[in-house]
């Protein structure tokens, strides 16, 4: 059998922190979960996003230690056309959030910004050119 490419889990240091910043980005986290070690929130297509707490991390792996300097990944969320993606970097960032990169026309035709999550993961915003 092959196996199946299910959750993608980042470990997060601020649950509450992180939940709040992807709920901004429209995706369905259970209200009042910002105290669990572990929540999930499905998307489309089947896969789910989960976030675990530094804390439960260490707890089943004793050796693993925090990353240090920028995150390690990056999220793309597709937009529905260039100027949601000027929209959703503004409305991210007017809420506080860190823009890394404001929103430009990439050379790959595609409007394109990128904002970092409260673990400073790569969080990435595009739409295709018109």
């Amino acid at each position: 059998m092959t196996p199946v490419l299910d959750v993608i889990s980042l470990v997060v240091a601020d649950m509450g922190r992180s939940l709040t910043f992807y709920r901004r980005l429209g995706l369905d986290i259970p209200a009042d979960a910002e105290g669990e070690p572990h929540v999930e929130a499905p998307l489309p297509g089947g896969l789910r996003l989960a976030w675990d707490s530094a804390e439960m991390t260490a707890s089943i792996d004793p050796s693993w230690t925090p990353p240090t300097g920028n995150g390690r990944i990056t999220l793309a969320f597709r937009c529905d056309n260039p100027a949601d993606v000027d929209a959703t970097y503004a409305n991210m960032t007017d809420a506080g959030h860190t823009g890394h990169l404001k929103p430009w026309d990439a050379f790959w035709g595609q409007r394109y910004a990128t904002l970092l999550d409260p673990d400073n993961n790569g969080v990435d915003l595009f739409a295709p050119l018109d």
